[in-house]
């Protein structure tokens, strides 16, 4: 079954297993349950996707049920897994929120090994009686770290406890949280956890920019974005009425522009994820929920329009670029205030935030002159002051007004200045009555 799996992995261009999928490997098809930490596009989908389905039976009932946070991230990795299953003749079924449910009872019927789907949708299915689990040895939570909190964390654990109890456990994310470290409080199987982001080698180099932009000239400046040549990003908001309010000034100004968010029609996000791979559309209008575990091939450019207040949110917005090995930049909009915060909050994950300018149709870390020289209108006449370091080789300097040195006053410096009459200027606010009454004085 491995050289099948091998097999089919050249077919798909993969030369080499990446860490996580190195790590865990052995783990999972042994049976055991773990903790994967990667960093996001490092391949954990595939990580837990080959070893899983060399224990998954053919033409048994379900045996393999994968947990995603959205519909979108559920579909995509129905996908990827559908495509490996080929090798072993393994149905894989998607359950989604917001899908027609009874045709999911009628495909349910048909035994598919793998589920893949949404916690709410699951469950639902799984109380219904429609969606049997007596047989189930896996269960896999993807994007742990945002599945396993206050909203879904009772779907979760009531979904692993309708399952066997020697079920299988396989808990994947980018990041962690308390939850995650207190993993076997929580849950019966021992869990061990492989933590790679250290030695992981796939993330391309990606640069993190903070671009200064004032509330009100944001989504301005998303359009002046769109004069460089290929520019693509996908933008981040935290809330989805300025979303909303953005992509309304973005068509108004005749800009073609797609949205994702919770409220929307799943036909309706996953067409706007459609057109935006295909370079339909340049920018893709998301929120942090609608965005989770998004895998867009070589995205170029992340903006984050509203900066986020929580350092995992940051991780995982970055980590939709520079993945695979691909470069990638992360523009951060904001004020200095808003952005010196923001470089706080995330200089903990190992991010060193680069300021940049827009000019001349370019991002740019000069910063703008006019004219060739530096713009110092209503500032004070300076000069530049050089200090040797003791300590270095660097000098360090500091400016400071230049004043002229002030002249004694003496009486041989006093001068005269003559007094010249001035001629009195002509009053031009006269009436009529006042130019004919002048007319008659001069003929007297």
């Amino acid at each position: 079954m491995q050289l099948e799996f091998e097999q089919h992995a050249q077919k798909l261009g993969y030369q080499s297993q990446t860490a996580i999928q190195t790590a865990v490997f052995e783990p999972l098809v042994n049976g055991n349950s773990v903790l994967g930490i990667a960093p996001t596009g490092s391949g954990k989908t595939v990580a837990f996707t080959v070893p899983l389905l060399e224990r998954v039976v053919p033409g048994e009932f379900t045996q393999l049920i994968v947990l995603e946070p959205t519909a979108e991230l559920a579909s995509q990795t129905s996908q990827v897994m559908a495509d490996w299953a080929k090798v072993t003749d393994v149905a894989v079924l998607s359950l989604l929120g917001g899908a027609n449910i009874k045709r999911q009872v009628e495909k349910l019927k048909g035994h598919p090994e793998v589920v893949v789907g949404t916690p709410g949708r699951i469950l639902n299915l799984i109380e219904l009686g429609k969606l049997k689990v007596n047989r189930v040895t896996t269960i896999v939570v993807d994007e742990a770290d945002n599945l396993l909190n206050e909203d879904s964390f009772d779907q979760v654990r009531s979904i692993v406890d309708h399952a066997p109890t020697d079920v299988q456990l396989g808990f994947f994310s980018a990041t962690t949280n308390q939850v995650l470290n207190e993993l076997n409080k929580w849950f019966i199987p021992t869990v061990s956890t492989f933590d790679v982001r250290d030695i992981d080698d796939t993330q391309g180099e990606v640069q993190h920019q903070s671009l200064v932009v004032s509330n009100g000239k944001k989504s301005q400046m998303l359009i002046r974005l769109l004069h460089q040549p290929k520019f693509k990003a996908l933008v981040f908001f935290n809330q989805t009425a300025t979303l909303e309010k953005t992509a309304s000034f973005l068509r108004h100004n005749h800009v073609a522009v797609g949205k994702l968010t919770a409220d929307q029609r799943q036909t309706a996000r996953q067409k706007a994820i459609s057109d935006f791979r295909k370079g339909k559309l340049r920018l893709l209008l998301t929120t942090d929920v609608a965005a989770r575990g998004m895998d867009i091939a070589e995205l170029p450019t992340v903006i984050n329009y509203d900066l986020p207040n929580d350092e995992r949110l940051y991780v995982h917005r970055s980590g939709r670029t520079g993945r695979m090995g691909h470069s990638g930049q992360v523009i951060n909009f904001g004020d200095d205030h808003d952005l010196r915060d923001l470089k706080r909050l995330i200089k903990g994950a190992g991010y060193e935030l680069v300021k940049v300018y827009f000019t001349n149709n370019q991002l740019t870390t000069t910063r703008p002159q006019s004219n060739g020289k530096v713009d110092t209108t209503n500032t004070p006449k300076t000069t530049k002051v050089t200090t040797s370091s003791q300590t270095g080789n660097k000098a360090d300097t500091f400016t400071k007004a230049a004043a002229a040195p002030k002249r004694k006053r003496t009486e041989s410096a006093k001068t005269v200045t003559p007094t010249v009459p001035t001629k009195k200027k002509h009053n031009k606010k006269h009436s009529k009555r006042k130019g004919m009454r002048h007319k008659r004085e001069q003929s007297k």
